[in-house]
């Protein structure tokens, strides 16, 4: 492709093939998504690579990976294509989809018991809510706002602090009355612990405990008798179900304290927590109105939340 031509027909539909492609990863996928077969696919990839003399993709067995020169050449793509669809239109407007991923526990106890007053606000915006503790993709095109709870390090990333948190073992009363837990933290060697076992990327399975021994009981040690869980809202479940001891996350939990479902055997949220919770996107371009709106919205949403007193 020369430099200065203007492109033809056929080279926008090659270009056009390989960003759908690498978004997928897959020639079949992307021959789905354009109506294509796998075979006319290949082609125009290759193509392509001939007139650009790169290779663009590593053919494996059961997918195709980017090259390096693909990835800058993918990422150059995308983002002139996230601007093109922001100049005719699409970042200008209210109206449309909105593609959301959130970290489970932070979904449930927070996040969708506030979504009314967005979609109240924002009638003409749909939100798709997706939850899990996988890794996002962005670079698939099918994300446009995360919910993560981390130590807010997004590498080729754009991100914001939503809030803080803090920490503190919940129970219900019922079980702080019958171990005798109240204000006797020795005697959570007694009890059951809940752990989150995926509390945060790479931790260890009983990573909130071990802080907060850590930093308020250093002369105890974790006890034998312990129910493993991969959600912080499903240990502070089966605690207000008298499972155990929870580490509660002030953030998530404040409604089961409010109802009095769980109490602070221990004492207040004094603990704060290394991680917090962050709003992150791809960052390649402006984000459209709407997403933009939904992100303020969130941020407006955490100022109101109310802060722990330490």
């Amino acid at each position: 492709m020369p430099a200065g031509a203007p492109l033809t027909a056929s080279q926008f539909a090659n270009l056009h093939t390989f960003l759908v492609a690498a978004r997928h990863g897959s020639f079949a996928l992307a021959a789905q998504e354009l109506a294509l077969t796998p075979s006319a696919v290949s082609h125009r990839i290759a193509r392509l690579e001939a007139s650009l003399g790169l290779l663009l993709f590593q053919r494996l067995t059961r997918q195709v990976k980017l090259t390096r020169d693909g990835e800058r050449i993918f990422v150059a793509l995308q983002t002139g294509w996230d601007s093109l669809h922001a100049a005719i239109g699409g970042g200008d407007t209210l109206a449309g989809s909105i593609t959301v991923h959130a970290r489970p526990s932070i979904a449930q106890c927070w996040l969708v018991p506030r979504l009314a007053g967005f979609a109240a606000q924002y009638p003409e915006v749909s939100l798709d809510l997706r939850v899990g503790n996988e890794s996002v993709d962005f670079r698939a095109g099918q994300v446009d706002l995360a919910l993560h709870y981390g130590d807010g390090s997004f590498p080729g990333l754009a991100s914001r602090k939503l809030m803080d948190e803090w920490l503190a073992p919940v129970c219900s009363p019922d079980y702080a009355r019958r171990y005798g837990l109240q204000d006797a933290p020795h005697k959570l060697m007694e009890a059951t612990v809940l752990h989150d076992t995926l509390a945060w990327p790479a931790c260890a399975p009983d990573a909130e405990w071990r802080l907060w021994l850590d930093g308020q009981a250093p002369e105890l040690n974790l006890p034998a008798r312990s129910l493993r869980f991969d959600r912080a809202d499903l240990c502070a479940q089966a605690a207000i179900h008298h499972a155990g001891v929870a580490m509660g996350r002030r953030q998530l939990v404040q409604p089961w304290l409010a109802s009095g479902q769980l109490v602070l055997p221990f004492g207040g949220f004094a603990l704060a927590s290394p991680q917090a919770y962050y709003l992150v996107h791809s960052g390649r371009a402006a984000l459209p109105a709407r997403v933009q709106a939904l992100l303020d919205w969130l941020v407006g949403q955490a100022l109101d939340t109310l802060q722990p007193s330490l």
